[in-house]
């Protein structure tokens, strides 16, 4: 049963829309958080969601949900950002653009107008890796505290991939994707293992004879996994909120955990000035450090051009503000 309550203080702006009230309800198990802020422009809807998922708290670890609004934010010790027009079937990401960066624009200075010094905005918007470049342009914080979901998901889907492919439970998988959550991300092959046996290693042992056939299949289904859920039910939201909420718990936590969110690459792989995921030490502060690590020239290479997917976007973008610092 509930145990003691937890101190952070976690604002989820678009709380009333799936992925927002999604994530709050994951949030409600993490034992981290003592609050729950829903912020949305459907104040009624978002108020609704909040008394439902309050009278669950009796069921979970003492945590308060209740609705405010940007003002609430500054007060908050992560500020989840999943407001924005929703992705549409057969619609890329990158097509939601526009429209979402124009709401950036307009929203991310009233959340971010008297943050506290060490709160730690996490973008889930997508086109997510152009809106937290976005956000951090037209905030005033630092880099390393605006960053964006990334390929948090995209990476778990790969692990579980490989498990399901091996029957390893997929803790014991440890494998990447980098680059632009999107169509152009980077599954990383040549550092992936099983519990510590390189993946090629392992397929001899296994007896699996065509591996290309194994990496094409797992890349299929790693890269279409969000289009063919939004195919079938509109939208994708529970793993999105799982993906989130472990972000969440890895900042309140002060862990130190390794997780490849989105952040601003600072000469990492030859890259500069762009938003995209690399593996992150993620902390209170958010985002600590930007691991560089080998990958195979075809790997660097397509890094290079998901980056340029990325670069491009922004460049595109006709708002009044430095998207380059």
């Amino acid at each position: 049963m509930p145990g003691s309550r937890g101190t952070g203080t976690v604002a989820v702006v678009g709380g009333a829309g799936a992925v927002g009230s999604s994530t709050a309800f994951a949030l409600m198990d993490s034992g981290l958080v003592g609050e729950i802020v829903l912020v949305d422009v459907d104040e009624e809807r978002a108020e609704g969601e909040a008394m439902d998922l309050d009278h669950g708290a009796f069921f979970t670890s003492p945590v308060r949900v209740r609705t405010g609004d940007y003002e609430d934010c500054w007060d908050a010790d992560v500020v989840v950002v999943t407001a924005g027009a929703s992705q549409e079937a057969g619609e890329s990401r990158l097509e939601l653009l526009e429209r979402n960066a124009e709401i950036f624009a307009d929203l991310i200075p009233k959340v971010t107008a008297e943050m506290d010094d060490d709160a730690v905005v996490l973008v889930v918007t997508n086109p997510v890796d152009v809106l937290s470049q976005v956000a951090w342009a037209v905030s005033d914080l630092p880099a390393d505290r605006v960053i964006g979901s990334g390929t948090v998901l995209d990476t778990a889907r790969f692990r579980h991939a490989l498990s399901r492919e091996f029957d390893i439970a997929p803790g014991n998988v440890h494998a990447y994707v980098i680059g632009e959550h999107g169509d152009s991300e980077v599954l990383v092959w040549s550092s992936a293992n099983l519990g510590g046996v390189p993946l090629e290693t392992y397929c001899d042992l296994r007896g699996v004879d065509d591996v290309a056939d194994l990496r094409a299949r797992v890349e299929t289904e790693v890269r279409n996994a969000a289009y063919e859920i939004i195919e079938r039910k509109g939208r994708t939201n529970y793993g999105v909120a799982r993906s989130v909420t472990a972000t969440v718990e890895r900042i309140l936590g002060d862990d130190d955990a390794i997780l490849t969110v989105s952040t601003l690459v600072d000469g990492q792989h030859g890259l500069d000035g762009v938003y995209v995921s690399l593996p992150c030490v993620v902390n209170r502060g958010g985002v600590r450090e930007v691991l560089e690590f080998d990958l195979s020239e075809d790997e660097r290479q397509a890094l290079d051009e998901s980056a340029g997917v990325v670069r491009e976007s922004v460049e595109k973008l006709d708002l009044d503000v430095d998207l380059d610092g």
